[in-house]
């Protein structure tokens, strides 16, 4: 048996499963197509909804068009927060690798404080700190409701990173 057309979005692997799945059990390549369809879908509205919800906050948002490769960044705070989430496989509706960084923003100007020159806090103000708490939630939670836990919490995790900072702006 072969796929001679299909309306499944040319970026999802159909022609693999039919090559691994469609000769041997048919049963299982459409099950297998399903559960793609299914993930894609999940990933995809995932992201839609946290546009809807949250794009007043999200400065920048990329996503693969199969939804497996999403980054965002937050800017509302005195630290730029970077977003970058995985899936390792299509049929995933949670990442399997998550990075969340956040580098502190000079309070005067928020513009990252880059200048190499300087020693002492300034300097250490230019490496990024891993947010674990935001990871471990995107790690368990959908998208939307990972998004909400670490919105709701950055303001004084950054707090306890950076007390230089003073307070955090939501």
């Amino acid at each position: 048996m072969s796929v001679i057309e299909h309306t499944v979005p040319f970026f999802l692997p159909i022609r693999e499963a039919e090559n691994d799945l469609l000769s041997s059990n048919a049963i299982k390549f459409i099950d297998y197509v399903g559960e793609i369809l299914q993930s894609y879908v999940e990933r995809r509205e995932q992201v839609r909804l946290i546009k809807e919800l949250y794009g007043n906050q999200i400065g920048e948002l990329f996503h693969s068009l199969s939804y497996n490769l999403i980054e965002f960044v937050l800017e509302d705070f005195d630290c730029k927060v970077t977003v970058s989430l995985r899936y390792a496989d299509l049929v995933s509706i949670l990442p399997s690798r998550i990075r969340v960084l956040a580098w502190p923003v000079h309070p005067s100007k928020k513009i990252l404080a880059v200048d190499r020159k300087e020693s002492g806090p300034a300097l250490a103000q230019s490496i990024p700190s891993r947010l674990s708490y935001a990871e471990d939630a995107l790690r368990t939670m959908s998208l939307p409701e990972a998004y909400a836990e670490i919105v709701l919490n950055l303001p004084r995790v950054l707090q306890q990173m950076f007390p230089h900072l003073g307070g955090a702006q939501v």
